[in-house]
């Protein structure tokens, strides 16, 4: 069985998904430690210019666990990143079929981070067509910190196999507190595929939010992000 795990992000991107698709088990890592200069509450979205980004203000203090986190309320946000999507993906081909959903999403009050990102990628799942089981890390009840973590929720769960970013080894995965544990760790191999997007004048941008995809090629996303 193979497990993957990460922090719910803000409008992720593809790789994102990719990794999820490729999994049995996906793990949202929703009580640990808040990134400040991570991706939890912002990313990318194309615009005329190349790339902009959409950031969600909040309420973080030092060492905050990421459930701990608030949105900063007195901001108007919401308002302003819908705007931004529309002028930006108005004329997209499939952005009529998902507007409800981000109308509603952008209308509704959120008081915690995790609590829109959750939201939030669960229809993105559901568009996209991918069947992967999801867990929240709170609901297992596994101590240890980074690896040992890590280890710990692929035994409680029954993976064999972790499949991690392609850099983890060089930044923070310790490969001998898995080959202890009888766990081995798989490398996620992708790169951004070419795909239509808006304002091809300002050329093609990779690594943008998985809303780029989902609005300009509606039911082939999950194609493309697989490169099938």
């Amino acid at each position: 069985m193979i497990l993957s795990a990460h922090q719910l992000h803000y409008l992720p991107w593809l790789r994102y998904f990719h990794k999820i698709a490729l999994s049995d088990v996906f793990v949202v890592m929703d009580n640990i430690q808040f990134n400040k200069n991570g991706w939890q509450n912002r990313n990318k979205i194309k615009c005329a210019q190349g790339w902009m980004y959409l950031t969600i203000p909040i309420l973080q203090k030092f060492q905050q666990r990421i459930d701990e986190v608030k949105i900063e309320m007195t901001q108007n946000w919401r308002q302003k990143h819908w705007n931004s999507i529309v002028l930006n993906y108005g004329k997209a081909r499939y952005f009529n079929e998902h507007k409800v959903f981000f109308e509603k999403i952008y209308q509704t009050e959120w008081a915690t981070l995790n609590d829109i990102n959750y939201e939030m990628l669960r229809y993105y799942l559901q568009a996209l067509g991918i069947k992967t089981k999801i867990i929240k890390s709170s609901e297992l009840a596994v101590e240890g910190i980074a690896s040992e973590r890590l280890v710990n929720i692929c035994k409680k769960v029954s993976a064999d196999t972790y499949l991690s970013g392609a850099y983890a080894l060089e930044v923070y995965l310790d490969e001998k507190v898995f080959q202890d544990a009888g766990v081995t760790i798989a490398l996620q191999e992708w790169n951004c595929p070419h795909y239509e997007q808006q304002f091809p004048q300002a050329g093609f941008m990779p690594d943008m939010s998985i809303i780029d995809l989902l609005f300009n090629h509606g039911p082939k996303s999950r194609d493309i992000l697989l490169g099938q």
